[in-house]
């Protein structure tokens, strides 16, 4: 556990989407660095990614650093992945990795069980809010948890008292929707975020329409769903007195360059912290300027200030912003140049007439040689281009570039890309040693003793090498001035030193080629030591068990939890249901032949419902959420939570909690971990086929169910999509945008229905109804016996058609015989077309 009095103990945690940004990280001052291992199972399987050998070799320069590596393992698992999943952990664990940031909860517990002795984080995936599921996590034997990026300081300080160590996001790309509920992208084109393949349509335009197709957004607020960048480089001291633990950077898909400037930056930025220094202004303009250079949409903090405004949101643009250093002040046409193109291999040769013309900026900002820039009109912004700088030049000069055609007088000039910072990512891409670690040294010549040179690391790694019998000198002595001069040339080892202390007699002789080999052993003595951890590991860590030894190891777990065996179990008649939002829509669900009605906690406060009503609780719990959602939570009663939080709170008061579709159960071994956990039952993912529902009903022990008709939620988020339309009277509850039914138009002209609650966090959900009743026969064979028919978007007479379609289909399926075929325009969701 870090010490939360101690402001050095901030790690500044960087990405690496290969080997290049991994040595950028190195040479920029990460503390620790985390990357993918494989392409099969990390949130980023579209990066470049770490083989054996790269692995191998980025961890060796890091531990010689003395900075940690994480493999990211961040991606839900299917049941027959499981032993190959375990496999890639164990490779990356022999070969040198630290830790493994998790979100499968299946996959935690199966690492846990396995090998105790690896180091398991907690992934922002897994969507953890507060410190309630944090003390949970502890008890588990978790020793890092990434908290949801919405979290402000306070949210965060309250979390860090549990004593598991956290990690808060500090910069980049921010996600709109909280993280691992995010289903945006699988809903429309199968491409899920909870398996790495993230299509991030978020940052697509969208036009936020009313009832009637009108456009309802601001002029320009186009991006609805752009947050701008992430960006803490001013609160470091703010998230140290948090007791925040490290500091993550965003970027396994980002360029060295940018994984060197910003870590660079921040590193800057934290030695001053920790020196009680503050910086110059000047200091602080160059900081920003470089972090600016490097791609971001513009920067905020909102979150940690509690807020989650229009001051967070890129609107206008999801593409790289750069710095604005500039605008046009004249430009002109030049000559056409011809140019001749083809010819090769027999082919015509053509003439081609290619326009250029002479732009004059006017900096407000310097620029350097070599720095892209772009430049944009301010009437029609799309027509936008780049440009190169020939020279550098200094604020407040002019400067005359080539473009492709004539640019507007009072276009916005932008550096996004520094020729600078690429230059220094890829001298860091080549150097021997990405980073050299401090050392402190000492040397002993005592005559008639061995000569001895010691060499220790800041954090207690020392090893000591003895040479040569120390003789009285023949001729001239050696002074210690001439001892450290040879001592402490250090050339291409991977060690700096910054310190030295020697112990020497007076008359001593020796020859300085004996002395530096003594140097150069106690430097492979010590690179030795470093490693030594490591290189052990391959004996030292247990096989990954097969599929067969995994499943009877489950079976183990439920009898000594005193979980039924799933081959004694007996699942219930088949239960229908309904989710809700009105009373009237209850009573209608209820009439129509459903067993049971499900409701939000906003919809729960509101009117006279059944005494039979289930709570459906929230996605989000964070700690300012406990007043209103725990009350629900009662001894003897289902409740269906939709955080780890609700659950660890339903189990402790006694209640009967269900676990919502929203925490994803994909594998056998994260059924029992829930199970173990409290569940007693299980709404499935709608990211699963048909073939992974059955599987997963031959292994359970509690009721699973699945949402069969209605519109899948998409996605959640605490800034509501309602403030685009740039009306928000920051009153949820007296807000009549929220009375009317919104939706988000995008490109393909498809509708997204949007729904803003109480607590001023927007749901978004799938442009196409689902409707998988057909499917209800086959699932009921396989085991699945709950059914809800989800009327969150649909009126009471919507809802009773809903549960009566439910109704006859789960007919269909206890005679024996076909239900009605989809209605027309619905979907079945994945359930025949798999998730990437």
């Amino acid at each position: 556990m870090q010490n939360r009095n101690n402001k050095r103990s901030l790690e500044l945690l960087a990405p690496a989407g290969g080997p290049e940004p991994f040595a950028a990280a190195l040479a920029a001052g990460a503390d620790a660095i985390y990357c993918g291992f494989g392409n099969d199972f990390n949130a980023r399987r579209n990066a470049t990614n770490f083989d054996d050998e790269s692995f191998a070799a980025a961890c060796k320069a890091a531990h010689l650093a003395g900075v940690r590596v994480y493999v990211t393992v961040n991606i839900v698992i299917r049941t027959a992945e499981m032993p190959k999943v375990l496999s890639v952990i164990r490779r990356a664990w022999c070969l040198g990795a630290d830790a493994f940031i998790i979100q499968d909860w299946g996959l935690m517990a199966e690492v846990r069980r396995i090998w105790p002795e690896i180091e398991v984080h907690v992934s922002t995936q897994a969507n953890i809010h507060d410190a309630r599921a944090v003390a949970w996590i502890r008890e588990l034997g978790i020793a890092r948890v990434t908290i949801s990026r919405e979290l402000s300081l306070p949210e965060l300080s309250r979390i860090a008292d549990e004593g598991v160590e956290i990690e808060a996001f500090g910069h980049g790309a921010l996600c709109f929707c909280y993280s691992g509920v995010c289903m945006l992208s699988s809903l429309s084109g199968g491409r899920s975020a909870n398996r790495g393949m993230c299509a991030q349509p978020c940052r697509l335009p969208y036009d936020l329409v009313d009832e009637d197709g009108t456009v309802s957004q601001m002029k320009g607020a186009d991006r609805a769903l752009c947050p701008k960048d992430y960006c803490t480089i001013s609160d470091l001291s703010s998230l140290m007195e948090a007791g925040v633990g490290s500091l993550k950077v965003e970027g396994r898909m980002k360029a060295p360059d940018y994984v060197y400037s910003v870590i660079s930056s921040y590193r800057a930025e934290l030695d001053d912290v920790y020196a009680g220094v503050k910086p110059s202004a000047e200091t602080e303009h160059a900081r920003m300027r470089r972090l600016l250079r490097s791609f971001n949409r513009g920067f905020t903090d909102a979150y940690l200030r509690g807020e989650s405004g229009n001051e967070m949101m890129s609107y206008e643009r999801s593409n790289n912003r750069g710095e604005l250093v500039g605008e046009v002040v004249s430009s002109r046409r030049l000559e056409d140049t011809l140019v001749r193109r083809g010819g090769g291999n027999g082919g015509r040769r053509r003439n081609r007439h290619v326009t250029q013309a002479e732009t004059e900026i006017a900096l407000a900002e310097p620029v350097f040689e070599g720095d892209l820039l772009e430049i944009r009109p301010l009437t029609d912004p799309s027509q936008f281009l780049t440009a190169t700088a020939e020279h550098d030049a200094e604020a407040q000069e002019r400067i005359t570039v080539r473009t492709t055609r004539p640019m507007e007088t009072g276009s916005a000039v932008r550096v996004i890309r520094s020729k600078q910072a690429m230059e220094e990512a890829q001298r860091a891409a080549h150097l021997e040693c990405a980073r050299k670690r401090p050392v402190s040294v000492s040397a002993k010549a005592r005559i008639g003793e061995p000569f001895t040179v010691t060499i220790e690391t800041e954090d207690g790694i020392s090893a000591t090498a003895e040479g040569f019998t120390v003789e009285p000198a023949r001729t001239k002595a050696v002074t210690e001035e001439d001892l450290k001069s040879h001592v402490l040339r250090m050339g291409q080892t991977p060690f700096e030193p910054t310190s030295w202390t020697c112990e020497i007699d007076d008359d001593c002789g020796m020859g300085f080629s004996a002395v530096h080999a003594v140097r150069q052993d106690a430097c492979h003595l010590l690179e030795e030591k470093i490693l030594a951890p490591y290189i052990e590991r391959e004996e030292k860590t247990a096989p990954v068990p097969p599929a067969w030894r995994i499943k009877d190891t489950l079976r183990e777990v439920r009898k000594s939890a005193g979980i039924q065996d799933p081959l004694s179990w007996k699942a219930p008649e088949p239960e229908i249901s309904a989710l809700v939002t009105t009373p009237e829509a209850a009573e209608a669900a209820l009439s129509a032949g459903a067993d049971i009605v499900y409701a939000a906690p906003d919809a729960l406060s509101q009117g006279t419902w059944p005494e039979s009503t289930v709570p459906l609780l929230d996605e989000v719990c964070r700690e300012i959420d406990h007043e209103r959602l725990d009350p629900f939570v009662v001894p003897g009663r289902r409740v269906a939570c939709g955080n780890m939080s609700e659950l660890v709170l339903a189990h402790e008061r006694g209640a009967l909690p269900e676990i919502c579709q929203l925490i994803p159960v994909h594998n056998e071994s994260a059924l029992v971990a829930l199970e173990e956990a409290g569940a007693e039952g299980v709404w499935l993912s709608p990211e699963l086929t048909l073939e992974e529902v059955v599987a997963l009903a031959e292994t359970a022990s509690v009721p699973l169910g699945l949402s069969v008709y209605g519109r899948t939620r998409a996605m959640t988020s605490e800034h509501c999509i309602l403030q685009a339309a740039g009306k928000c009277i920051h009153n949820c509850a007296k807000c009549q945008l929220r009375q009317r039914r919104f939706s988000l138009r995008d490109i393909d002209g498809a509708l997204l229905p949007v729904r803003t609650d109480l607590e001023g966090r927007s749901h978004l959900y799938a442009s196409h109804p689902l409707d998988a009743t057909p499917q209800i026969p086959d699932l009921m064979a396989a085991g699945v016996t709950r059914f809800m028919a989800d009327g969150t978007l649909l009126t009471p007479q919507e809802v009773s058609f809903a549960v009566e379609r439910v109704k006859r289909a789960v007919a269909a399926g206890r005679e024996g015989r076909k239900a009605a075929p989809r209605i027309q325009g619905a979907t079945s969701g994945h359930l025949f077309v798999g998730i990437g």
